[in-house]
């Protein structure tokens, strides 16, 4: 029988998922995820009720969206904020289809997400936080947010330094328009899964340790982390939101390097 000590990464899966090009397909998929959410959880004692799939569909055009959308998905995940924006508008007869922005915001398309999201997971500043509750107030929206923190202690990640959050969540309570659910985190990209769970590891103590001293009304009940090669280890330390792409929707089309953060390289997210 298979312990937490036994999992692996999957990034050597990496760039190799086949593309789903059929309602079968992601169906397919889907339910390979979902197993593989269902054993993490099992290892550990978990309800897997309690932990989201977030299928991130990132550079897909929108043919692959609808195919996921008549698979049941019914909230994709983004990095690019005009991609989603103009993915939005184009797939706006699909009514309950929401979407959540993952990746990181500049303050100047602040506006596009306050216009649509549902969900925001990477607030790392208060310029940004400033810039999204002034258009959301504008909108006359809410939006559910997430606090990302930087784990790995990479310079080429976006995220506050673990020891920021603090201040930072307190700031947080003066904008009336950011529902704050929980914190967010992209782990190391290694084959090591001993480092890459200390990344879910040191999230989890910190929102432990959060908790504590939260302000009133900031709510600490969220830890999205893990992606298609490592959400396993993220869900046996504690994820209830996992950001999966090439696991469900295949492999993109640019090599790693584009998509990973790296030095010398842009900062982004890659589920």
């Amino acid at each position: 029988m298979l312990t937490p000590a036994d999992t692996k990464t999957r990034h050597d899966q990496h760039g190799r998922y086949p593309e789903a090009r059929t309602v079968e397909a992601f169906q397919r998929n889907l339910a390979a995820v979902q197993a593989r959410i269902h054993e993490a959880c099992r290892r550990v004692g978990r309800n897997p009720a309690h932990v989201r799939l977030l299928p991130v569909s990132k550079t897909k055009p929108e043919s692959s969206l609808r195919l996921a959308y008549a698979a049941g998905c019914r909230m994709l995940g983004e990095n690019k904020p005009q991609e989603a924006h103009r993915k939005w508008e184009a797939m706006q007869d699909l009514a309950d289809l929401r979407w959540s922005v993952i990746g990181h915001l500049q303050t100047n398309k602040a506006k596009l997400v306050a216009r649509f999201a549902a969900e925001f997971q990477a607030l790392d500043s208060l310029r940004v936080a400033e810039a999204v509750e002034r258009r959301l107030q504008v909108e006359g929206r809410s939006l559910d947010v997430f606090v990302q923190v930087n784990t790995s202690g990479e310079a080429s990640k976006y995220g506050l330094a673990p020891e920021d959050v603090p201040a930072f969540l307190k700031a947080l309570p003066a904008f009336s328009a950011l529902r704050v659910r929980g914190l967010m985190t992209l782990a190391l990209f290694s084959s090591e899964a001993q480092r890459v769970r200390q990344c879910f590891v040191l999230l989890r103590n910190l929102r432990e340790q959060l908790r504590q001293s939260a302000p009133a009304g900031i709510v600490l009940d969220e830890l999205s982390m893990g992606m298609s090669g490592d959400f396993e280890i993220a869900i046996e330390e504690g994820a209830t939101v996992v950001r999966v792409g090439q696991a469900i929707f295949g492999a993109r089309p640019l090599p790693d390097s584009h998509y990973w953060p790296s030095e010398g390289n842009d900062k982004e997210s890659l589920p």
